[in-house]
């Protein structure tokens, strides 16, 4: 099975989990985004939502689609939050922020009940820090925040490698909030939880990607099916299978 079809499985099962009458965080990427296309589709047929969209392209596509919209000011507290990620690790510890949207992405992820992430099979890994961990920045005095954040990473990550976002054509690619992306090319991350701290506390950086105890529930798309993990807690364990 391609990649692309596990996609559209994990999404498409993720709309089980909407139920009418919810508030919703709209994730942003190409996973989310094949979500967003099916709950259109649900909407269409009658089911009560209103969303909260993560980037400004997941609100384009939702209001496109005729999905119901709101503001995280409008909306402080939300049901569910569905949204992919680029690393998934055994305790669904997460990195996010490929597309850009990390800081949007984790404000509506913390202000909702569950987080649901939705996933191909390569996005499983046994530790994260294979995929560059996205850090935003602000763009004022980006050397020394550049600087500061290495000293960092030197300490959690030895040899690894932090580059600033560029686009195609060599300027600094914004985010929503008009801010820079330093991306950690780390190999590995020992500790999400004690690096994503020491990252929160140097001048300068707004937010990073990694997503520590925020998402409860993953759908994995697999050959036979869809994979359903949850957060391992003492009294629960990790993991069961979900055809369909």
């Amino acid at each position: 099975m391609s990649t692309a079809e596990e996609k559209l499985r994990a999404a498409e099962r993720a709309v089980d989990f909407v139920q009418d009458g919810m508030r919703l965080g709209l994730g942003t990427g190409s996973t989310a985004a094949l979500f967003v296309a099916a709950l259109g589709r649900r909407t269409a047929s009658g089911l009560s939502v209103l969303a909260v969209p993560t980037s400004e392209a997941t609100r384009r596509q939702a209001e496109a689609l005729g999905i119901p919209l709101a503001t995280l000011d409008d909306e402080p507290e939300l049901d569910l939050t569905v949204d992919g990620a680029d690393e998934i690790d055994p305790a669904l510890n997460l990195i996010k922020g490929g597309g850009g949207a990390l800081l949007r992405e984790k404000l509506v992820a913390a202000a909702s009940r569950r987080m649901l992430v939705i996933a191909d099979s390569a996005k499983r890994v046994t530790r994260l820090g294979r995929f560059p961990l996205p850090i935003e920045v602000v763009p004022f005095g980006l050397e020394t925040t550049h600087r500061r954040v290495a000293a960092v990473l030197a300490e959690a990550a030895p040899g690894g490698r932090l580059t600033l976002r560029r686009d195609t054509a060599g300027a600094p690619v914004l985010t929503d909030g008009a801010h820079y992306i330093l991306d950690a090319e780390l190999g590995a991350i020992e500790s999400p939880a004690e690096l994503g701290a020491a990252l929160k506390a140097v001048l300068g950086v707004v937010e990073h990607g990694l997503f520590v105890g925020l998402a409860d529930t993953a759908l994995i798309g697999a050959q036979d099916g869809v994979m359903e993990i949850v957060r391992p807690t003492p009294s629960r364990p990790g993991e069961r299978a979900s055809c369909g």
